[in-house]
């Protein structure tokens, strides 16, 4: 199963007027929010990838044109040559498409048609939200309906309150927006090959063709009240940052916290190294 990643937007709300770096290329830890992304899915499994570039493009390529396993991965330095004591992309499978400079996000899908219609369903994702969802679940619960697309509902993250006022001025009730029953689009998408006759030229993906395929009742949403983080802000991806250097990462799924990482590096260095 392919998963299309959008990452060519302008990624306004995360300039500092210094960078010119596209949103998904803002580093958490040692790596970009596109890598996080993408490990997550490969961590399920899912290890084709469709990249929808544009703003910054070149950013992406070099990224993974001249990708370092040495920066996430521990290693051994034997006499000048690099042993990893393990591997991150070896086996994906990366199809990077220019997509457009300004083109809306229904126009990026629309773009890549021929490289997923082909498919039985296909996963997309924004390239700038991180999660510990589990994605087997949602993908089940998805190929079980008869869907066009689905995605991820979350509850909206905003802070402010919502102030319930009668006709007289009294307060009725102050709750926040995570106690209201409202929920938000969480950026995880899935898709069947179906949508792409609902996508015209330079269309927007959620309202001109996941809204009305709602009102048909053609999607499908995977409500989570689990760990979910945008990084549409330099606040928000300066958040992600401190968790990461303090040791939570909910969204790293992929690490085994329960095994002590020298332990690990052992046994993976006993194991790659052959019988004498």
């Amino acid at each position: 199963m392919k998963v299309v990643l959008f990452c060519g937007g302008y990624g306004m709300r995360m300039r500092d007027g210094v960078s010119d770096l596209p949103k998904p290329m803002h580093q958490v830890g040692p790596r970009p929010l596109i890598w996080h992304v993408m490990r997550y899915y490969a961590h399920f499994g899912y290890t084709d990838f469709v990249l929808c570039l544009g703003y910054g493009a070149h950013h992406i390529k070099d990224f993974f044109l001249n990708y370092d396993e040495t920066a996430s991965n521990d290693f051994v330095l034997h006499r000048g040559e690099v042993e990893l004591l393990a591997r991150d992309i070896q086996d994906w499978n990366i199809t990077f498409v220019h997509t457009g400079l300004d083109s809306p996000i229904g126009e990026r899908l629309r773009r890549v048609r021929s490289l997923v219609e082909g498919e039985e369903m296909f996963l997309a994702n924004y390239a700038d939200v991180l999660t510990d969802a589990p994605l087997d679940d949602m993908v089940a619960k998805f190929q079980a309906s008869d869907a066009v697309g689905g995605l991820m509902a979350v509850p909206p993250q905003s802070a402010f309150h919502c102030v319930d006022v009668g006709e007289d001025g009294v307060i009725d009730s102050i709750s926040s927006l995570q106690q209201l029953p409202l929920w938000e689009n969480g950026g995880y998408l899935m898709f069947r090959p179906e949508v792409f006759d609902h996508l015209t030229k330079g269309c927007d993906l959620i309202e001109d063709v996941c809204a009305p395929l709602a009102k048909q009742g053609r999607m499908l949403a995977y409500r989570y009240r689990g760990f979910w983080q945008p990084a549409d802000t330099v606040k928000e991806r300066t958040a992600l940052e401190a968790a990461y250097q303090g040791g939570t990462r909910p969204w790293m799924l992929w690490e085994a916290p329960d095994r002590d990482p020298l332990q690990a590096a052992i046994a993976a260095l006993q194991d790659a190294r052959p019988e004498r």
